[in-house]
């Protein structure tokens, strides 16, 4: 237990900050609609379907936007998300007029935000990265729990330590990590599982064989033809719309050189997944639709590991699971922080005191 405690403390001496951060973006970014609301005109509107597929038209079929993608308005945002080339991006209203417009994701607190949760700003270093001190998090929480659990006859849960002493700092750091310790798991978890697709693969192996969820939602291995200005959005939009009618649009990603295909993700009734995962792919040059994969149909690695993100990221469960995740969010903002404070500070003090001993 020795090794274990000054591994646990000497690791989260280092790392604890950064999980800090990662907890407490990851807690705001469980609200980023409620903040689009509130700062965005017409977020707030009810989403009207006829009014939604002829905005989606519009933009689509205007070629001087250069889109390479949008995103759909859902019940609880009322609006596009628009995306352009390289940083560029903005929000439209459900009839596809552009109400907000940014050059650079900077310019959004939203969008840096999201990059710095999903990647630390470092790109994929960074997802692997973010990915590693996920694990590293499961790691504390496990080895918390079997540190905690030699004191727990002195158990007193507390939002914040009694007093600013190391020892209450410690006292409260264990008790609270043990309280959290479940959803503290789950969130870790999934964000490995998100980021590192190695451990989903692991992790997934009994229900299909490793690499399968790669390659089940790889893009087909066909080339499309060159991209046709004059491309009939609302033939493409009508077809998914039949193909898949009780299912809701949710993105376009639009080529950006030829030989690849135009890509539609929509979302059926019983999927947890946001942006769903039933797509289909048609060519750039001709409408022709190349191939048209169910959700339904994915091999169960796959459909499992389309549950990870609605579990971490909390868009399932309703009012009730979102505020516990906000809750394993800040405590693992709250841990990390006063890991860090209590490590160093408790250092620092005992460095200054020697070193007046020395003088005396």
């Amino acid at each position: 237990m020795i090794w274990i405690d000054r591994i646990h403390r000497w690791t989260g001496a280092f790392v604890g900050l950064l999980l800090a951060a990662l907890g407490l973006s990851g807690t705001l970014l469980l609200y980023e609609d409620a903040w689009l609301r509130a700062t965005v005109p017409h977020a707030q509107e009810p989403l009207v379907s006829d009014v939604v597929n002829a905005g989606a038209e519009r933009l689509l079929a205007d070629n001087t936007l250069q889109l390479t993608g949008i995103i759909f308005p859902t019940d609880s945002l009322g609006l596009f998300r628009l995306s352009f080339a390289g940083d560029e991006g903005g929000y439209a209203d459900q009839t596809g007029t552009i109400v907000v417009r940014w050059s650079s994701k900077w310019e959004r607190l939203e969008l840096w935000l999201f990059e710095f949760h999903h990647d630390l700003l470092m790109g994929e270093t960074g997802l692997i990265v973010s990915g590693v001190l996920a694990l590293i998090g499961l790691g504390f929480v496990i080895t918390g729990v079997l540190l905690w659990w030699r004191t727990r006859k002195t158990f007193a849960f507390r939002v914040l330590p009694s007093r600013w002493s190391r020892l209450q700092i410690l006292r409260h750091h264990r008790d609270m990590g043990a309280v959290m310790a479940p959803l503290l798991f789950l969130t870790l978890l999934t964000g490995a599982m998100l980021t590192l697709r190695p451990v989903a693969d692991y992790l997934l192996a009994p229900l299909s064989p490793p690499g399968t969820i790669a390659e089940s939602l790889a893009p087909p291995k066909v080339k499309g033809g060159p991209i046709d200005r004059h491309f009939q959005w609302g033939t493409m939009l009508e077809t998914v719309r039949n193909a898949y009618v009780d299912a809701e649009l949710r993105t376009v990603s639009i080529p950006q050189r030829d030989g690849q295909l135009v890509r539609v993700r929509v979302r059926q009734p019983d999927e947890w997944l946001p942006n769903g995962r039933t797509i289909l792919w048609f060519d750039p040059a001709n409408g022709r639709l190349v191939e048209s994969r169910d959700a339904h149909t994915l091999p169960l690695a796959t459909r499992a590991f389309n549950l990870v993100y609605p579990v971490h990221a909390s868009t399932v469960g309703g009012f009730v699971y979102k505020a516990l995740m906000t809750a394993a969010g800040l405590a693992l903002t709250l841990l990390g922080t006063l890991a860090v404070y209590g490590f160093w500070g408790f250092q620092t003090r005992r460095a200054l005191q020697t070193s007046r001993l020395a003088a005396q």
